[in-house]
């Protein structure tokens, strides 16, 4: 099996100041889960944003599905962050102004896609992780455990290759960070590799493989 994603040698650091990763390597595949734990201060969330591709490595180079991204445009990179990946942040970084509904959907713009397409698609997400709230709340309306279950709805809406998740069950409760713990073990037997850094110690020890950093 080819890896969707493959990290060669990456590099990293912020300024001048020291190397926050260095020569770091590594394959992720379809249809694993992949859990990214260590210490606080050791670049897993760095880490995360290089795989990503919101931040550049200062050496090395990604690969996705075999396409090097050492010397593609931002415009690419773009596309590929829109196509190919869900992001599910620390934060859930929700639009305040927006309802949940066109939080979750808003994405599809960056693809070249109608949002209203992918609405009924939003309710049964979050119907499926237990966020019984109107679509039309506003992100200030929800408490911080619904709006991580809402930023994961946006994250996977449109069944991505490669999902990114930092800290996704830190504002969970058990049995909300179980249903997420499900919702990740269905988009990986769909074919997605999932990468999720956390603290979380059921939440990886869960997962196919661990990293530690």
């Amino acid at each position: 099996m080819n890896p969707v994603l493959e990290a060669e040698g990456i590099a990293f650091k912020y300024g001048q100041g020291p190397d926050v990763l260095a020569h770091w390597s590594h394959k992720f595949f379809p249809g694993e889960i992949v859990a990214i734990t260590g210490p606080s201060g050791r670049g897993k969330s760095t880490l995360l944003y290089l795989l990503g591709l919101m931040l550049t490595p200062t050496s090395g180079q990604l690969l996705i599905e075999g396409e090097s991204l050492a010397n593609v445009s931002d415009e690419r990179k773009s596309w590929l962050r829109a196509k190919k990946y869900g992001f599910v942040f620390q934060d859930a970084a929700l639009d305040p102004k927006r309802p949940v509904r066109e939080s979750i959907t808003e994405a599809a713009l960056y693809r070249g896609e109608n949002p209203r397409a992918y609405e009924e698609r939003a309710d049964e997400l979050l119907e499926a992780l237990g966020v019984s709230i109107s679509p039309k709340a506003k992100p200030g309306q929800v408490s911080g455990g619904q709006a991580q279950r809402i930023a994961l709805c946006r994250a996977i809406i449109h069944q991505p290759s490669i999902i990114l998740a930092d800290e996704p069950t830190g504002n969970l409760d058990r049995n909300s960070g179980e249903t997420v713990r499900r919702v990740f073990r269905a988009e990986a037997a769909r074919g997605a590799s999932v990468l999720i850094v956390t603290h979380d110690q059921d939440l990886a020890t869960s997962c196919d493989r661990q990293i530690f950093l």
